[in-house]
Parts: structure tokens; sequence; C-alpha cells
């Protein structure tokens, strides 16, 4: 792979990835109601789900799925609904009682407690499962990754050279991008996000978020290829 494929590589796998969408609001949501440790298991979740679809792509059937309409079609409403159900169940939580754990995770590493409670400890890595699962469907089923892996991704593979050591940099590369980007936004919703939970207007933050993912579900819904 010549660096000048790889640069438009990265380049559009990181508009790709950066651009506003329901991974991204996951992931800053689930910072600023868990904090941006618990939030690190969303953005493994919606890695795993980009390394799934690439190696879909590498393996043919990325094409597949591009050209099969019915197919597309039913990942696109799945993920849609999902994303109404992620929306109705944010608007009716009330203030979140995790601000606090929120604020106190976006701190530094220095700045963290020596100490916490086994208690508190186990409460959070309880948490880690559902936020993984939650990244990871909604990482499968947005249409946007769908399509960069199934029509972009293949034109950056040389099919007269190994396929692994490509792969291998093309994946690597997507990790690296993912994973600060997504970072980025769940470090801005602890950071800024966390602080309206407190009291009364925690109730307003469920409403806009879960309004949010209702509005990206019926865009999703909405949307063609």
């Amino acid at each position: 792979m010549s660096l000048h494929t790889w640069l438009l590589y990265v380049s559009l796998a990181g508009a790709v990835i950066a651009s506003p969408g329901p991974s991204a609001l996951l992931c800053a949501t689930h910072a600023a109601r868990y904090g941006v440790r618990p939030a690190l298991a969303t953005i493994v979740g919606g890695m795993t789900a980009s390394m799934t679809l690439m190696g879909l792509s590498a393996l043919g059937l990325g094409a597949v799925i591009a050209a099969s309409d019915m197919l597309f079609q039913a990942i696109k409403w799945a993920g849609a609904a999902y994303l109404l159900y992620l929306g109705i169940s944010t608007w009716r939580q009330q203030g979140d009682k995790n601000a606090s754990a929120a604020a106190q995770s976006a701190k530094p590493l220095g700045e963290q407690p020596a100490e916490q409670s086994s208690s508190g400890n186990l409460s959070i890595w309880r948490t880690w499962g559902p936020l993984y699962r939650k990244g990871f469907v909604v990482g499968i089923g947005n249409p946007k990754d769908l399509l960069f892996f199934s029509a972009l991704f293949p034109q950056f593979m040389d099919a007269s050279a190994p396929v692994a050591g490509q792969l291998g940099v093309l994946a690597l590369t997507w990790l690296v991008l993912d994973g600060c980007i997504m970072f980025a936004y769940s470090l801005c919703g602890a950071t800024f996000l966390a602080r309206l939970q407190h009291g009364a207007a925690g109730r307003w933050f469920h409403r806009v978020t879960g309004g949010a993912f209702i509005a990206a579900g019926g865009v999703l819904a909405a949307s063609n290829r």
C-alpha cells in the first residue's frame, strides 16, 4: 500500500467517524451518565462492530450487503428500531443519580480518589456489558459504516499484494481513529453534558437526548442509499 493511498484512507475514514451520528451521541450520553471509564465499553463495542463490518467486506460479504436491497433495508430498519427504543427509554428516565460519578470520572487520572468501595467497583463492572452491547448494536446497524465498508473500503485493497498485511494496516488505522475520536466525544459528554443532569435539569437532559435518538432513528428509517 502506497503512502498516498493510506493518507486518502485516513482522510476518508476520519471524516466518516468524526461526522456526528448515533455512535457519537451514544458515547457522549453514556459518558455523561456513567462517566468516561465505563463509556469505554461503548467505544469498544462500536469498534468491534466496525471490525466485524471490515471482516465481512474482506470476505466479500460486504458486496453482497451492498447489492441486496432487501438485506440492506432489513439492517437499516433494525438499526432505526433500536435507535427509537433507545430514544424512548432515555426520554422516560428521570434525573440521573450517576451524574456525580460521571463528573468524577471526567477528572484526570491523577485526581481520582485512591480508594473505592468494592460494591462501587462491582456496579461499574456490571455496567460495562450492557454499554458494550449497545455500542455494538448501534455500530453494526449504521448505514454510514455499512456503505463505507461495502463500497469504499475494498477500493483500498490491492488484489496483487498480500491481503493480511493490508488488512492489518487498515484495521489498525481505523481502530486508532475510531478510538481517539469517540473518546473525544465521551470527554465532551462527561465534561459538559453531565452538568445538565443535576436536579430538575436532568429530566430535560434525558428528553433532549432521547429526542435526538428518536430523530436519528427517523432519519435512518427515511434514508436511502
